[in-house]
């Protein structure tokens, strides 16, 4: 058996097929983890969940900030956003099971020395602590509160945790470090405005995976969400967001032993 951790697909189903194919993934008895991020802007979104879905327990996608959007426009919340691929899915007849089994994906997984999470996680944050909180954002989004979580979910305040934090505040900065967050402060004050690379880091702010003595360290972390930074392998951090639908590349990378596998994505699914 083995397990394969992939980057955003972003509905680019075409590179993850070529992908799996050049893994000779087994689905009965290889498994899959993607770091979220499975929709939009990509022209395949629709298969590309119902596709994840059918795979069952050979695969385990955490949520990213794209899939919470697709969320909340089904739920009639939000502005849309220009250019967003959401409405094949929107108007599929198998709408309502695809939305539900996606409100039901963990916001973080935590598994045999790996923890598997969209964005990132507050540098204040031990692996256990983040999946304990990742439960609560759950909690939220998959029982009869959801919509008033989904109402109440978007927004930048606060930018930084604190035990004391309750309600909807707490679960947004749960939520924006998860899914949205690249830099912060030594202290955790997260910017969520800047997209650059990593030299692009705001005053006093770093990759939040650079931050001295950040407490997640004691797992690998794997991440996507981060086109600008690419792919970057260290012994505590997987980076998989290379850039598939920019035209870049779909990265898989094998947790037992770390071999890499790549596919171009130039000629598929790219609006680069």
């Amino acid at each position: 058996m083995a397990t394969y951790a992939i980057g955003d697909i972003q509905g680019c189903l075409d590179s993850l097929l070529s992908l799996l194919d050049k893994c000779r993934f087994d689905r009965g008895k290889d498994r899959l983890w993607l770091v979220g991020d499975l929709v939009n802007r990509g022209p395949r979104s629709l298969e590309t969940l119902r596709f994840v879905r059918d795979l069952g327990p050979a695969a385990t996608t955490v949520l990213g900030n794209h899939d919470l959007y697709l969320l909340m426009v089904a739920a009639g919340l939000g502005r849309r956003s220009k250019g967003d691929t959401l409405d094949e899915i929107l108007a599929a007849p198998d709408r309502d099971e695809l939305l539900a089994w996606l409100r039901h994906r963990e916001l973080c997984h935590l598994e045999g020395g790996f923890c598997l999470v969209h964005a990132g996680l507050l540098p204040q944050w031990t692996t256990a602590t983040a999946r304990a909180l990742a439960a609560e954002v759950e909690t939220a989004l998959q029982g009869p509160s959801c919509g008033e979580f989904l109402a109440n979910l978007w927004g930048s305040e606060p930018l930084c945790w604190s035990d004391e934090l309750q309600g909807w505040s707490r679960l947004r900065v749960i939520v924006n470090a998860m899914t949205r967050m690249r830099f912060c402060s030594l202290t955790g004050a997260m910017d969520l405005k800047t997209k650059g690379e990593a030299v692009d880091a705001p005053v006093d702010h770093l990759p939040w995976f650079d931050v001295p003595g950040r407490r997640s360290a004691e797992d690998v972390v794997i991440i996507g969400h981060w086109s600008a930074l690419g792919l970057r392998i260290e012994d505590r951090l997987l980076a998989l967001d290379s850039g598939c639908f920019w035209g870049r590349h779909l990265t898989a990378v094998r947790l037992e032993d770390r071999a890499l596998f790549q596919v171009d994505c130039a000629n598929t699914e790219s609006q680069a």
